[in-house]
């Protein structure tokens, strides 16, 4: 099976570095990349093919994996169109739909995916959507592409992209944008910057692995940190003043949104 890769960013380096990884010979995939250091280090890296201009090399793919922003898309779509075949489209670009894929490129078989940036590390989740035209046998070479990252579930509705696009695409922001402010609060107490990085780092990595292991909810570990009247107690009662929990809906909300707009 050979793939092509749209696109040589970084989430397509992490979907090469995880296919190498599962036995996926180099010399299987290609990648066209416009930007000649972005070549370079694929290739130095990865030993995979690069190519600098589209042309009748891509033919030879049997899935076509477009990892370019959704701004690009119309461009690079316009770029690839006279040299496919009859192969698997996979795209990673947020918010634009396979309607508007299949019209660009004039291709029925559509994998629309959206990894997230834990994917760098082999800890990413995917949400995907196959479009009727994908046959089993494609939906399977898509599924080992995308779970060479980490965890894959695969959508009935296509819609449905857009709310993990604001959940697990955009999450991982979510978590440092935490991360910042608990270490900067640290610092605030007096540790300096190592100390505030450890124990904020620590904290988020441990209760995470916790809960990943635990087959208690979420809400049940929180209530057994929660001593009544304790430090806990006072700290998850300042979250509800300030309605965190609403603050937090309203920007994931924003999230699908602006992904929804993204494919208008």
């Amino acid at each position: 099976m050979k793939v092509a890769f749209i696109g040589g960013g970084n989430m397509a380096g992490a979907l090469i570095g995880g296919m190498l990884r599962s036995g996926v010979a180099a010399s299987n995939i290609d990648v066209l990349e416009i930007d000649s250091t972005r070549r370079a280090e694929m290739s130095g890296l990865h030993g995979v093919n690069v190519h600098a201009q589209p042309a009748d090399w891509l033919r030879a793919s049997q899935i076509i994996v477009l990892a370019v922003k959704p701004q690009q898309m119309p461009e690079a779509a316009s770029a690839i169109k006279g040299h496919l075949d009859r192969s698997l489209l996979i795209s990673i670009a947020a918010g634009i739909t396979s309607n508007a894929i299949s019209g660009w490129l004039a291709a029925d078989a559509i994998v629309r995916a959206m990894p997230n940036m834990p994917a760098l590390i082999g800890a990413g989740i995917t949400g995907a959507f196959a479009s009727q035209a994908v046959s089993t046998e494609q939906r399977s070479a898509a599924h080992m592409i995308l779970s060479a990252v980490g965890a894959v579930i695969w959508l009935d509705s296509e819609t449905m992209l857009d709310d993990v696009t604001a959940i697990s695409g955009s999450g991982p922001a979510y978590v440092f944008y935490f991360i910042e402010a608990m270490q900067a609060a640290a610092r605030d107490l007096g540790f300096d910057e190592e100390q505030a990085r450890a124990l904020t780092m620590q904290t988020f990595v441990g209760a995470a692995q916790l809960a990943a292991q635990s087959s208690e909810s979420i809400a049940v570990l929180r209530e057994k940190v929660t001593s009544k009247g304790g430090t806990t107690a006072a700290a998850l009662a300042s979250f509800d003043r300030d309605k965190v929990d609403q603050a937090i809906a309203r920007a994931i909300q924003a999230a699908a949104a602006r992904a929804r707009e993204l494919g208008r």
